[in-house]
């Protein structure tokens, strides 16, 4: 059922963009292409409400927001924590459920850490599909633990639409359960990431590194006929 009661702060153009946004592709294309990464030098935790005011959003954020979206379309709104070692930063995504399998929506300056289909038996089996691209500076992989998927819809209702920082929903989501991704036995182990992933998204190689670009919709990249990918 669609909770719409809920967005009675939000104006007629606001509700009509969350209205448009009604496929997790849609979702991830709005914030791929319609929104700026928050780079805030504060520390901010800000509700769907204030990113569609602001146009802007990291992480959490941006998650929050496809939550927001998914209620407005009778989805359940849900976040999942994905939990970093000392070296890096966590990261939050909105899982959804199609036709029985997992995917996600997610805001990232990392190209890996973004969009997953809804091919995943699993939200554990979606978590780990980011270990591979969750890589710090040093090329270490830093991906630890994931939580169970938390139901926006229980939190205070605030996190939709206050015009304050949320940082409760932050901390609701590092109170869930976690559950472990890599053995302690093994961490010492584990190889670097692609040195030409990480140079390609960190380092930049001869351009801008990845991590400071916004993607672009496919229309406006203008790819050759014929790109093929050579294995």
């Amino acid at each position: 059922m669609k909770d719409r009661a809920r967005f009675g702060r939000f104006s007629a153009g606001q509700r009509a963009l969350l209205r448009r946004l009604d496929t997790p592709r849609k979702i991830q294309d709005f914030l791929d292409y319609e929104l700026r990464y928050n780079d805030s030098p504060e520390n901010t935790c800000l509700s769907p409400l204030e990113v569609l005011k602001l146009r802007r959003a990291h992480c959490i954020e941006g998650a929050m927001l496809a939550a927001a979206a998914f209620m407005f379309h009778g989805r359940r709104p849900l976040l999942m924590d994905l939990r970093a070692d000392a070296s890096d930063d966590d990261h939050v995504v909105a899982p959804f459920v199609e036709g029985g399998r997992w995917g996600a929506v997610a805001q990232s300056h990392f190209c890996g850490l973004r969009y997953r289909e809804p091919v995943y038996a699993s939200y554990a089996e979606l978590a780990r599909s980011y270990f591979e691209f969750y890589y710090n500076s040093a090329g270490r992989k830093t991906l630890r633990e994931f939580s169970a998927p938390l139901n926006a819809a229980s939190l205070r209702p605030e996190w939709l639409d206050s015009g304050k920082n949320v940082f409760f929903v932050g901390r609701s989501l590092d109170a869930a359960r976690h559950y472990r991704i890599v053995p302690y036995r093994t961490e010492s182990s584990l190889r670097r990431a692609d040195s030409l992933l990480l140079q390609a998204e960190v380092v930049g190689g001869p351009g801008t590194p990845l991590v400071r670009r916004r993607p672009r919709p496919y229309s406006e990249i203008g790819l050759r006929r014929g790109h093929g990918r050579p294995v």
